[in-house]
């Protein structure tokens, strides 16, 4: 049994609520139903005794207050909880501003809307092919045939590693990202940078025309990487990268397939695709970190004391009512549709373009050849716990013309 922390005497007993992050109450109907239901039914600012005792914010104006508030609300340590976190120590995204910000730039450089559009004829055929590949079939296990290939495969591609490397890192990833895995924390990270170390002493002897070559010989403010921040920088970019669109695609397609009126609407509409990217992303937030509180502070009507720490759940953002009314329902009619999928402030996501892009070249060839299709029984829409919403397995199924 998880042991539970002791609630520091200034948590007011009516701010205790029992949440594990990774896994909250009531996610058997739902990951998302699960984060909405504790949203109505508590203030912006609780404190559960899960994962070494922390606050987790639920208001959507909450939430993006933490995330935009560096000088409060530190990234040092981003995951929970805080013994594991400490060990996290990934750049960029435990660096604040102004420290973070070259780091940033190499980022942003290779994966800024210029740089994603020439990568889409590559993203539109990559899709194409993979649906091809089972549309006679009339099913696919879409979490395994689609969504952990085709994200992958494109990444892959962008960093110059063989796609049949993709598993064993993938599971790394999960390693650190997913409590109760065969590797700890530690371990895992040691294998990314046992991975990465002669990959990053090749690149810089014979750099080419990836990622990960252009970051390393561009280095930060005209000096090089050192060692340890490119094993770092390079092990962040391969765990977002392999991670986070190949689950947002299956609860994606999952409400497609059980929303006929959102079919026809992006099949009678095909340019409102990008903007119903949008909403889809508003309604399937799925990443939950965290910040580190820098000084005592009063914070929405509680005392936050230095160095305790505050869970973000990105998805409650999209979700709050106050923010998007009727938020469980996915409306492509919806105008300014206001979420945090991507993050907000400084930490913002700087691969929300090649997502984006993703996603709406997904939906667009998909629908093209599949205009109809359901969910199929033999799949299982249970959650996978973790710092990423996962559903274990979804697969759809179609008439074959």
């Amino acid at each position: 049994m998880t042991e539970l922390a002791t609630p520091p005497p200034h948590v007011p007993r009516e701010r205790i609520v029992d949440i594990d992050i990774y896994s909250p109450p009531g996610v058997e109907h739902g990951f998302h139903h699960a984060w909405a239901a504790l949203q109505a039914d508590n203030p912006d600012v609780v404190w559960t005794p899960r994962n070494e005792g922390h606050w987790i914010v639920l208001g959507g104006a909450a939430l993006q207050e933490v995330q935009c508030d560096a000088e409060r609300f530190s990234s040092r340590v981003i995951v929970l909880p805080k013994s594991v976190g400490e060990l996290h120590a990934l750049i960029p995204t435990t660096i604040d501003p102004p420290a973070h910000r070259p780091y940033r730039l190499l980022l942003n450089a290779n994966l800024n809307p210029a740089a994603v559009r020439g990568l889409s004829e590559e993203i539109r055929a990559t899709a194409g092919a993979l649906i091809d590949s089972f549309l006679a079939a009339g099913h696919c296990n879409f979490t395994a045939q689609y969504a952990e290939v085709f994200p992958v495969r494109i990444f892959m591609a962008l960093v110059d590693l063989p796609e049949a490397e993709a598993p064993r890192i993938r599971h790394w990833a999960e390693c650190m990202t997913r409590p109760g895995q065969d590797l700890t924390f530690e371990t895992a990270r040691s294998l990314f940078f046992e991975y990465l170390e002669p990959v990053v002493e090749a690149r810089r002897a014979a750099p080419g025309d990836d990622m990960l070559s252009r970051m390393l010989t561009s280095g930060l403010d005209g000096r090089p990487l050192d060692h340890d921040q490119a094993l770092s920088i390079c092990t962040q970019v391969l765990i977002a990268g392999l991670d986070t669109v190949v689950n947002f695609l299956s609860f994606a397609m999952r409400a497609l397939a059980e929303d006929e009126t959102a079919r026809a609407a992006l099949r009678a509409n095909p340019n409102s695709i990008t903007s119903a990217v949008n909403e889809l992303f508003r309604r399937f937030g799925l990443v939950t970190i965290a910040r580190e509180v820098r000084n005592d502070i009063d914070f929405r009507g509680v005392l936050l004391m230095a160095g305790e720490m505050i869970a973000i759940p990105t998805a409650v953002h999209g979700l709050d009512p106050a923010i998007n009314p009727n938020p469980l329902k996915i409306d492509f009619a919806r105008t300014r549709a206001r979420h945090s999928a991507f993050g907000s402030g400084p930490h913002m996501c700087p691969g929300q373009e090649l997502a984006r892009q993703e996603v709406a070249t997904t939906l667009t060839e998909w629908l093209r050849r599949i205009p109809d299709f359901r969910v199929a029984p033999d799949s299982d829409l249970s959650h996978v716990p973790g710092i990423v919403g996962s559903i274990r397995r979804l697969c759809l199924e179609w008439e074959i013309p």
